[in-house]
């Protein structure tokens, strides 16, 4: 599933999830303390209260109360304790789209990262214009659009196991602007029915923009793939997955609340790895199982659809109207030759040989 979503039931349980999402496996610092997530806002909620840059403890907490973190107003009743501070919407990319970036240069690396951000935006976004609703009045009776959501967004690039996993975790606060300059809490049960939806805006959103870039990509319904990657090379780079489904095989879990339970048993505890080291595991595994990334210049032919081998067609066609040629040449001769010599006994062959034969039609 390339959406997900799910709920922060209380505050304490939202701030533990703070600390987790303000983690990555993925770091640049040489203390691995210091292993953090890329964080920022996103939505027009978040642009009212001018929240900008890294996403900190201090103003997530706040909005998780229902303050306002710049001013320490309250913009929301969140003092109830039937009050869900907010819900974790996940955007994942395709794993073939985080093999491709976790095995390219880094300049490619940062161009199909920035697609999937963009990507999760426009989705948010969609779910901003569409799916995002409050309640006011006795009982919550009248419903309306709000103005926008206040989104908090962490950049994570691993999974649990390791392997490349390019995945956002959008934590859509419940607290949203109205359209006359209030503040309400939201209808949690649009977010849950918009799930597929917007997981299919991000899903073609980011298709479009890798196929722009250049990339050859393979469409399946909603989802995609990316061409460069062999099956046998994305497998290889979901052990998590492989994980999962071994855990649900061995305990008879078929259905969605199985495969959690399975996820669950076998989530293993965050391992931080220096991002150098990492990119040059992910290379050494990938040249274990026999398989080099192609450069840029062939990845564009193929997503064009040139052949990598038009310059030996060249050639070849150029070699058959030689030999057409030579052909002629010689039948001429044989002919010239015979009619001088009135040998009507010679015979001159210029069919190829059976072998020959073969070779060209395995050409």
């Amino acid at each position: 599933m390339v959406a997900s979503i799910s709920a922060r039931k209380s505050v304490s349980a939202a701030v533990a999830y703070f600390k987790h999402m303000a983690q990555d496996e993925y770091y640049t610092k040489e203390n691995e303390a210091e292993a953090e997530a890329e964080s920022d806002w996103d939505g027009r909620g978040s642009q009212r209260l001018a929240l900008d840059g890294d996403v900190t403890r201090k103003d997530f907490e706040a909005l998780l109360n229902g303050y306002d973190p710049k001013t320490g107003e309250p913009l929301v009743q969140a003092g109830n304790k039937s009050h869900a501070p907010g819900w974790d919407m996940t955007y994942s990319a395709p794993k073939s789209v985080s093999v491709l970036w976790a095995l390219s240069t880094p300049n490619e690396r940062s161009k199909i990262e920035a697609a999937h951000r963009q990507a999760v935006s426009v989705a948010t976004k969609n779910l901003e214009d569409n799916h995002a609703f409050t309640r006011r009045g006795k009982g919550g009776a009248v419903r309306e659009q709000v103005a926008g959501l206040t989104i908090a967004r962490f950049h994570h690039h691993t999974s649990r196991d390791l392997d490349p996993q390019l995945h956002t975790h959008s934590f859509i606060f419940n607290a949203a602007p109205r359209h006359d300059h209030t503040w309400g809490t939201l209808v949690s049960r649009e977010l849950y029915k918009a799930q597929k939806e917007t997981g299919a805006v991000y899903r073609n959103q980011l298709a479009n923009a890798l196929e722009r870039a250049g990339h050859a990509i393979d469409r399946q319904g909603s989802s995609f793939r990316m061409r460069a990657i062999p099956h046998h090379i994305e497998r290889a780079f979901s052990k998590r997955r492989q994980a999962i489904e071994e855990a649900a095989k061995a305990h008879g879990y078929r259905t969605p609340k199985g495969m959690e339970l399975a996820a669950l048993r076998t989530r293993q505890a965050k391992r931080p790895r220096e991002r150098a080291a990492l990119f040059q595991a992910w290379s050494k595994e990938a040249r274990a199982l026999g398989f080099k990334l192609p450069d840029r210049q062939q990845q564009i032919e193929t997503s064009r659809g040139i052949p990598r081998a038009t310059h030996i067609e060249k050639t070849s066609a150029s070699s058959a109207s030689l030999s057409q040629s030579v052909h002629r040449l010689v039948l001429s001769a044989a002919l010239a030759f015979r009619s001088s010599r009135g040998m009507s006994g010679l015979s001159v062959s210029l069919r190829n040989s059976d072998r020959d034969r073969d070779i060209e039609a395995e050409r």
